[in-house]
């Protein structure tokens, strides 16, 4: 089964403190909804652009994006 990386993205100043607070409510969502997989993280790409990530599989992708609308997403290696 593929997985699926889901991303949004933060730009400006601010942009590594609110992917941070944003993977929380990433994990509470996984928590909520009792998904399988509970891969999720943020990374800092520059001072001015930072993501929030969480990793799905197929059966969950279309849920997940109609709830969550992220920005876009990529196969999960």
């Amino acid at each position: 089964m593929r997985k699926i990386k889901l991303i949004w993205d933060f730009r400006g100043p601010d942009s590594a403190k609110i992917a941070e607070h944003h993977e929380k409510h990433l994990k509470e969502y996984i928590a909520i909804e009792k998904l399988p997989l509970n891969i999720t993280g943020f990374d800092v790409l520059n001072e001015m652009h930072a993501i929030a990530w969480m990793v799905v599989t197929d059966d969950f992708m279309i849920p997940v994006r109609d709830a969550l609308k992220p920005h876009r997403g990529e196969l999960a290696p």
